[in-house]
């Protein structure tokens, strides 16, 4: 019997412990080489594991258990033979584009459990249909199981899904007095632990402003389909604050700078950090050297790390050394907020949703989309003329876009030599 010890690698420097989120294999299956057995949770990221070796696997730790790194997790008899008929398993891939959900097709015939102790009970998902049924929302008495001993496959819930069953009610809200608990993540609770700690050691304060999006909307209308078919990607309205950030942070320095003990790092270029939504919570993925990207390579690096943070792929390296970071509740209805800083930057801006408002334009009333902006900062190293000035900026930009093709400047001032 010939057995390989699997041990939690490391996600990167300074983490020295994991959490077992999830198994995706249960005790006794056989596993194919680079097939993902476990998602691993650690204070910055959640990460795939990967099956070292094909054969049995037979399991040593929990899920929910923190684990070091470099403690065995699982053992795998490589000695033992394939069951006859059994499904090859897919390896790891790297941030695949997400597919809507598809009508489910016939599922292979399961393969026999190749540890007889390790049946399943009627109703009992398998680890991949768990997964699902907590993302959409479904308990087990709304699916019909067709697999080994009752058990419920993946398919079984995307055929649930398919059938227009709406998981929203399937929890809660259903008249009872029931209540639920679940863990906090390792990298739930290192944002809060983050969170706590800026408004404790930050001289946090926040100014807004509001922008007339009328120009730049109609400059992407125009555009938006020719965009598209030069670059192959879609002209959003991240690329245009991005771009105008990084010319206002060339402007003014100090929005881009960090404090290190009695000295304060100014930095000659701007990672800009993209908060997204994923599964997992709240996560910011940095844009390298954004100052010197394109609108089309803004957006085409946007959309890179949105899908692995949405697919669990995201990694430590994606998300460390930002100078500056954008956050844009709008996309989900927010029309004012104060964003919090996120450490050890200074500053960070709110974008909000874009709402018809009745403004004055050259002494008359007309209907322009608005957009609110906020801008929090470190008032230890930023002043408010510092912090008012660049938010003043980044409006002047995206009401002018033609201004971020000449760094900031009126085509008229360069023109004029000003």
């Amino acid at each position: 019997m010939a057995t390989i010890e699997m041990k939690v690698p490391s996600p990167g420097e300074s983490i020295s412990e994991v959490e077992i989120a999830q198994w995706l294999v249960a005790d006794g299956d056989y596993v194919e080489k680079d097939q993902a057995i476990a998602e691993v949770d650690s204070d910055k990221a959640t990460l795939e594991l990967p099956a070292e070796q094909s054969g049995v696997i037979t399991l040593k730790a929990e899920a929910g258990d923190t684990v070091k790194v470099g403690q065995v997790v699982c053992l795998i008899d490589t000695s033992a033979a394939k069951p006859a008929g059994s499904p090859k398993a897919e390896p790891v891939k790297a941030a695949p584009t997400p597919e809507p959900l598809k009508a489910a097709t016939p599922e292979p015939a399961p393969a026999p459990n190749p540890n007889p102790t390790a049946s399943y009970a009627a109703g009992t998902p398998s680890p991949a249909a768990a997964k699902l049924m907590t993302e959409n929302n479904l308990s087990s008495q709304h699916i019909t199981p067709s697999g080994r001993d009752g058990r419920i496959t993946k398919n079984d819930v995307i055929q649930a899904l398919s059938s227009g069953f709406d998981g929203s009610a399937a929890k809660g809200w259903g008249g009872t007095r029931d209540v639920r608990r679940e863990k906090m993540s390792m990298l739930r609770r290192k944002i809060a632990e983050r969170l706590v700690s800026v408004k404790n050691e930050t001289a946090m304060l926040t100014t807004f402003n509001e922008i007339d999006m009328k120009p730049v909307m109609d400059l992407r209308a125009k555009y938006k389909d020719a965009f598209a078919k030069h670059h192959e990607v879609n002209l959003g309205f991240m690329s245009f604050f991005t771009k105008a950030v990084t010319e206002a942070l060339k402007l003014f320095p100090a929005v881009n700078g960090q404090i290190d003990g009695n000295e304060i790092v100014f930095h000659d270029y701007a990672d800009v950090g993209i908060a997204v939504s994923s599964p997992k919570g709240l996560m910011v993925p940095v844009l390298r050297n954004a100052e010197q990207m394109s609108l089309a390579d803004i957006e085409r690096e946007i959309k890179r790390l949105a899908v692995k943070a949405r697919d669990g792929k995201i990694t430590p390296e994606d998300m460390t050394g930002g100078t500056f970071t954008i956050t844009n509740g709008g996309v989900f209805g927010s029309m004012l907020s104060t964003p919090i800083i996120n450490p050890p930057q200074s500053a960070i801006l709110g974008m909000h949703n874009i709402v018809e408002r009745p403004v004055a334009v050259k002494g008359q009333v007309e209907i322009r989309p608005i957009m609110y902006v906020a801008l929090s900062y470190d008032h230890r190293i930023i002043d408010g003329k510092e912090s008012v000035g660049f938010l003043v900026k980044v409006k002047e930009m995206i009401e002018n876009p033609e201004r971020m093709l000449f760094g900031a400047k009126d085509p008229a001032e360069i023109l004029l030599g000003l």
